[in-house]
């Protein structure tokens, strides 16, 4: 049996139907390369009770863990829920086509928590994943998926890429905005949300430059606000 088990966003998030897996795994695995954590390895170690191996993007695109599921129950544990990765769906189906049974643990995510600040959570639209750049490599498209929620002023939600420095995101966020005609005002920078040291800032760009961020975060786009949204908003 393989388990593919959300950890939520705190670093005692795990459900009680997680642990519980947990202890039937021979095998602990972890998730390392999606994500920058907010909290050490060991602090998982101490809450599921169990020694944990972290794996990168090799491994888990790989056969190694089919072939170890195959021996006996173990478990893939991930940052927040672990299906908003599709390389995790993509685990799945490698599972599935190998006869090896999955059990999936949801758990609280992103998506989730991007309601604290206050934005409707139904007026979101297409999710927008910013890559880090090269020197040879400097893809804007992200910003083709903001462009069109603001068409259907739907708030734009962007993913960062691990490792992203905040300054730097900001940099590619103003030239790939510049490229598709748009003009952000104020947006939204979430620091660790979900976890006790979370943070929300709601200001310009120019403001933001100099801000002391933790990883991970996400920087949401508002497109047009209710008044509600607006009272909230200006707390932050």
């Amino acid at each position: 049996m393989l388990y593919l088990i959300g950890l939520g966003l705190d670093e005692s998030g795990i459900s009680k139907s997680g642990l519980e897996a947990v202890k039937k795994c021979r095998k602990v695995y972890l998730e390392n390369y999606t994500v920058n954590f907010p909290y050490p390895e060991k602090k998982i170690e101490k809450t599921i009770g169990k020694k944990i191996i972290s794996v990168g993007r090799e491994i888990v695109e790989g056969n190694e863990l089919i072939k170890e599921a195959k021996k006996g129950n173990i478990c893939l544990l991930v940052y927040g829920s672990p299906l908003t990765a599709t390389t995790h769906i993509s685990l799945i189906q490698e599972a599935k086509k190998n006869k090896v049974k999955c059990k999936i643990i949801c758990n609280a995510s992103i998506f989730d928590a991007i309601a604290e600040t206050g934005l409707q959570i139904y007026k979101f639209g297409k999710i927008a994943s910013m890559p880090k750049w090269s020197k040879s490599y400097k893809p804007t498209s992200f910003m083709e998926i903001v462009k069109q929620n603001k068409e259907i002023d739907a708030h734009s939600l962007i993913l960062i890429d691990i490792g992203l420095d905040l300054k730097d995101a900001l940099e590619e966020l103003e030239k790939s905005a510049e490229e598709y005609g748009i003009k952000p005002e104020k947006i939204l920078v979430c620091s660790r949300l979900g976890a006790k040291d979370s943070r929300i800032i709601y200001k310009e760009i120019s403001q933001l430059k100099n801000a002391e961020i933790k990883k991970p975060y996400c920087i949401i786009i508002p497109s047009r606000l209710h008044f509600m949204e607006s009272e909230v908003l200006e707390k932050f």
